[in-house]
């Protein structure tokens, strides 16, 4: 996890089980930034942003204690809002806005990447997310579509493969302080 992460959600007094559910989708974005670095060097590609928005995406939750057992979207334009009160610059802290809203205009990969590794540390596939990622893939580097979805879907998999462990490691640790 990014040191700046790990100094925010200090800083905000992150519930142990929301900073366990951060470091795990940190850790899947990592991976997946790990294999498009490797499989696409062309693809221009914002990693320190991808990593910092995984590690931070839900910190509203800290601002909407409700959302860390129960469902909302309140947390995520909070969340933009605490990290840019901390002194986070704004291409940082929007993937706490973004990471539910892949549809939305100006979404770009590194957004894209984020809510993905908030989906599949879990285990869960999300066609339309994926078939957005691939479309971003497939354009950037002139590749097929389905070439693209096949690599991801490889990738993804592989990813789905630990979601058990992740879910274990997560509720391994209490909601509260």
């Amino acid at each position: 996890m990014p040191d700046r992460a790990a100094g925010l959600l200090t800083a905000v007094d992150c519930p142990p089980r929301l900073a366990a559910h951060l470091r795990a989708v940190h850790d899947v974005a990592h991976r997946l930034v790990d294999r498009l670095e490797r499989d696409h060097p062309s693809v221009a590609l914002d990693r320190e942003a991808v990593l910092f928005g995984a590690a931070t995406h839900d910190i509203g939750k800290v601002l909407h204690p409700g959302e860390l057992t129960g469902l909302g979207s309140a947390h995520e334009e909070a969340g933009r809002g605490l990290l840019l009160d901390h002194g986070v610059a704004p291409r940082l802290a929007r993937f706490a806005a973004t990471h539910a809203a892949w549809t939305d205009p100006g979404v770009v990969l590194e957004d894209l990447l984020v809510s993905l590794a908030d989906k599949v540390w879990k285990g869960r596939r999300v066609a339309d997310l994926e078939d957005l990622v691939v479309a971003r893939l497939a354009a950037a580097t002139g590749r097929a579509a389905w070439e693209e979805f096949a690599a991801l879907d490889d990738l993804v998999t592989a990813l789905g493969e630990d979601a058990d462990a992740r879910l274990r490691f997560q509720a391994s640790f209490p909601a509260r302080p």
